[in-house]
């Protein structure tokens, strides 16, 4: 079901030249990097979550890890047992411990990801003749907050994959729909290739495989594959 294409950028498709995805050369700038391998464990999940809410991901990040989650603690703090009648809070409790368990059976063998986000699309470098995708950056990150625990992900390969790349001829057109980047939004899938434990909560390390860039009222505007060479 899955496709494992890490590493450097591969293709890339703007409207104009329908929506079929055109070749091109990594360029002396972007050498091509070796594939990162997942941690152990982590290769071997092939299920997929679409845009998952802040809670699937503190769930995720406890089963990436190995970890136990803390749901006795999470029951007991839950509204709904806390402030229920003293006769109601074991039938809220059952009901809540339902609910947890259940999203926690959710995330098990999950190692891909589909995330939309702002794309922080910059403005065309002619020099290198490139756009750069600044969601996508090494320093970039998707924070989450759900019981009492903060996770963040991140983009391992994003160094290579914020960079979309394409002709001078073709970025005109693609200047003109953008105009300064602020209505576009992109859709990338991602493999899950580690996951780093820390007080409080952690960090899921993934890989950018490829995504699709939209423009609110111009709609497709391109399609990248980061791919290993």
């Amino acid at each position: 079901m899955m496709r494992t294409l890490p590493g450097v950028l591969l293709a890339a498709c703007v409207v104009g030249c329908s929506e079929a995805e055109t070749s091109a050369v990594p360029s002396a700038a972007s050498p091509a990097a070796p594939a990162a391998v997942p941690k152990a464990g982590l290769g071997n999940r092939s299920g997929e979550l679409v845009n998952p809410d802040e809670s699937t991901m503190v769930f995720l990040y406890y089963d990436l890890a190995g970890m136990t989650p803390p749901i006795d603690d999470w029951v007991e703090e839950d509204n709904r047992v806390k402030y229920a009648q003293p006769l109601d809070k074991p039938a809220k409790r059952k009901a809540v411990r339902s609910e947890l368990e259940a999203a926690a059976a959710s995330v098990r063998g999950m190692g891909f990801i589909r995330l939309t986000m702002h794309a922080n699309l910059s403005q065309y470098d002619p020099t290198y003749g490139e756009f750069s995708v600044q969601a996508l950056a090494p320093s970039s990150m998707v924070s989450y907050d759900a019981l009492g625990q903060k996770v963040s992900l991140r983009f391992g390969n994003g160094r290579l994959a914020r960079l979309w790349r394409v002709p001078p001829n073709e970025a005109q057109t693609i200047r003109d729909k953008v105009g300064y980047g602020a209505n576009v939004s992109l859709d990338a899938l991602l493999r899950i290739t580690d996951v780093l434990p820390g007080p409080g909560g952690g960090s899921i390390t993934t890989d950018v495989i490829e995504y699709e860039m939209r423009e609110a009222r111009s709609g497709l505007l391109g399609r990248v594959r980061v791919a290993q060479q």
